[in-house]
């Protein structure tokens, strides 16, 4: 029985006198250096994980490239079967446009600290009970309660159909001026 160092010495031996001549004959068998490259480092990583056997093969070389062949064939199966199933697929389904309410709610959802945000999605759109909000998020249901209030609050100032105030910050303010 070898030791391990050994059977590794032995293996990058093998592997140093081997992988460049592997590595061509699978560029040129695949036409494809990416595709050649990957092939032949898993099929010199099978041969590494049943080195104890494959090094007593009459041809431990052999039976790389042969592997590395097999795994080539089995990848460009796998791509035309893929290929096949999207033809037969057909094209994908054309996706409608979003409605502009949908737009606005997003677009306000986002404009919520995220527990709020939360709260209101289970609750309102996922259909959720506040116990099954409270039990998904962690918090109590008094808690989950009080982020629906407060994002119902917030909401409703932001799905207005108002146009926006004016910013009326003290630098800002505007002056009536009295006839």
């Amino acid at each position: 029985m070898r030791d391990a160092g050994s059977a590794a010495a032995e293996f990058d031996l093998f592997y140093g006198r081997t992988a460049a001549g592997i590595l061509r004959q699978l560029v040129l068998l695949t036409g494809d250096l990416g595709e050649a490259e990957d092939v032949t480092a898993e099929a010199f990583e099978r041969a590494w994980l049943r080195w104890s056997e494959v090094r007593d093969y009459a041809s431990p070389e052999a039976w790389v490239r042969t592997t590395a062949r097999r795994l080539a064939v089995s990848r460009w199966r796998r791509m035309r079967n893929a290929s096949a199933a999207w033809l037969r697929h057909g094209p994908p389904p054309s996706t409608p446009e979003l409605e502009p309410e949908h737009v606005a709610l997003v677009s306000a959802l986002r404009r919520l600290p995220q527990r709020q945000r939360v709260a209101i999605v289970l609750h309102h759109l996922a259909d959720l009970s506040v116990q099954e909000v409270a039990d998904e998020t962690g918090a109590s249901p008094s808690a989950v309660k009080q982020q629906l209030a407060r994002g119902r609050s917030a909401l409703a100032g932001l799905l207005t159909d108002a146009p926006p105030e004016a910013d009326l910050s003290p630098g800002l303010a505007i002056r009536k001026e009295h006839p």
